[in-house]
C-alpha cells in the first residue's frame, strides 16, 4: 500500500495526478462543469451529434415503441445479448465498407481483441510507437514477436521488415490513420506498398477519422482510395457517431475467428440495444446530416491550421508546452476565460510534451479559436 501511495505523491508532485471531473451538461459544443458553461475544446464528439438534445428527442419518438428499446444487453452477444438491430447495424457497416463487420463493446476491446487474438508465436506485428494504448495492450497479450517502428518512420519500419519478415509465417503491420494526441496522419498509400513488398497483412485503426474524413463518412483508407488494400478497420462509435460501442471490418475468415476466439468479444457483456439503435438511427436516417457537420468540421480545421502550425493535419490541434506545470496553469487559466482545454500530461504522453490537446467540432466557430488563440 505504501507503494501506491508513494506512486501518487509522485504524480501530485509533478502536477500529473488523474482525477474525474464534476461534469453537470453536454449540450452541443458546450459543456457545464462545476456549473460554468465552457466551450467544449475536449470532446471526440467530432460532428457534435452525441450532445445534440434535439436529435436525441427526434430519436426517441421514432424508437420508444420499440421492443429493443432497452438500457441494458444483461449478457454476451453469444448468449441473449444480441437482437436484429445488432446485426443491422453491422449490415450497414458491410454495406458501407464492403467488408464483413463485427461490433464489438469498446474501441479498447476491439483493438486489444483483434491484436491478441489472431496471431501465434510463428507470426510478427510491425506496429507504429505511438499506437493507441488498445493496441499496446494486445502487443503484450499476444504470443507473436511484436516489433514497433519509429512513428510514422516508414524507413524505420522498411529495415525492421527487411530484417525480421522473413522469420516469421505470418505478419501484420498495424497503424493508426489519425493520430490521437498529435492529430498528424499516416501515410497509408506507403504502408500498403510496404504491406506488398513484404507479403503483411495490413490494419488500420480508423478511431479519430471514421465520420471526419472522406465522401462517405470512411476516413482515411477511403479518403486515399485505399479500401480494398486494407485488411483490417477498426474504428469506434464513441466519437464521430456520438454513440457507444465499436467495430472491426475484415474478410468473413477473420471475423469469424474473432467471433469464436477473441475473449474481448466472447467473456464480455454486449452494449445496450438502445446504443445500437441511436447508430442505427444516425446512419440510416440522418447520413446526410452527418455529412454536411463533416463538410463543417473540415472547412474549419482547415483555415486554424492556416493560423496556427502544428504536427496535425486533423481535427485534433496539439499545443505542445513541455511542462507539467504550465500546461496545467495554462489549461486552467482557459477555462477562466471559458475556454475547456484540458492539460494532456506524461504518461498519457511522453515526459517533456505535456500539452493542449484541443479537439474542434462541427459547431465551433473560427472566431471562438482565435478568441483562444489570443488567451494562449
Amino acid at each position: 500500500m505504501q507503494n501506491y501511495i508513494k506512486k501518487l505523491e509522485d504524480l501530485k508532485s509533478t502536477k500529473s495526478f488523474r482525477f474525474l471531473k464534476n461534469i453537470n451538461e453536454k449540450n452541443g459544443k458546450y459543456i457545464s462543469v462545476d456549473g460554468k458553461k465552457m466551450l467544449n475544446l475536449s470532446s471526440n464528439d467530432y460532428l457534435n451529434v452525441g450532445s445534440d438534445k434535439n436529435l436525441v428527442l427526434e430519436f426517441w419518438d421514432r424508437y420508444k415503441n420499440s421492443p429493443e428499446l432497452l438500457f441494458s444487453s444483461a449478457s454476451a452477444r453469444l448468449l441473449t445479448g444480441n437482437s436484429i438491430c445488432y446485426k443491422k447495424l453491422e449490415q450497414n457497416f458491410s454495406s458501407l465498407y464492403n467488408k464483413q463487420s463485427l461490433l464489438f463493446s469498446t474501441g479498447y476491446q476491439c483493438n486489444q481483441g483483434v491484436v491478441s487474438t489472431l496471431f501465434s508465436k510463428d507470426d510478427c506485428i510491425f506496429s507504429d510507437k505511438l499506437n493507441h494504448a488498445s493496441i499496446v495492450s494486445g502487443l503484450k497479450l499476444t504470443n507473436a514477436k511484436h516489433y514497433r517502428y519509429k512513428h510514422l518512420d516508414y524507413d524505420s519500419l522498411e529495415e525492421l521488415l527487411k530484417k525480421n519478415r522473413k522469420n516469421y509465417k505470418n505478419a501484420i503491420i498495424i497503424s493508426e490513420s489519425v493520430f490521437s494526441m498529435d492529430g498528424d496522419i499516416a501515410d497509408i498509400k506507403k504502408l500498403v506498398e510496404l504491406k506488398k513488398k513484404y507479403n503483411c497483412l495490413l490494419m488500420i485503426d480508423e478511431a479519430h477519422a471514421f465520420g471526419v474524413f472522406s465522401d462517405n463518412l470512411q476516413g482515411i483508407s477511403a479518403q486515399e482510395g485505399l479500401l480494398e488494400e486494407i485488411d483490417i478497420i477498426t474504428l469506434t462509435l464513441g466519437k464521430a457517431l456520438g454513440s457507444f460501442g465499436a467495430i472491426c471490418l475484415a474478410n468473413n475468415t477473420i471475423i469469424d475467428y474473432l467471433i469464436n476466439f477473441a475473449s474481448s468479444f466472447i467473456f464480455t457483456t454486449a452494449i445496450p440495444s438502445i446504443n445500437v439503435l441511436w447508430s442505427n438511427f444516425l446512419l440510416e436516417e440522418k447520413f446526410d446530416l452527418l455529412k454536411e457537420r463533416k463538410e463543417k468540421l473540415n472547412s474549419l480545421f482547415q483555415q486554424v491550421h492556416k493560423i496556427y502550425t502544428s504536427p496535425s493535419c486533423s481535427q485534433i490541434i496539439p499545443v505542445v508546452l513541455g511542462d507539467s506545470k504550465k500546461t496545467l496553469d495554462y489549461a486552467q487559466n482557459l477555462q477562466k476565460e471559458g475556454f475547456y482545454a484540458l492539460a494532456i500530461n506524461p504518461p498519457t504522453v511522453p515526459v517533456g510534451t505535456s500539452r493542449l490537446r484541443i479537439s474542434l467540432t462541427s459547431e465551433i466557430e473560427l472566431r471562438e479559436i482565435e478568441e483562444l488563440f489570443k488567451g494562449l
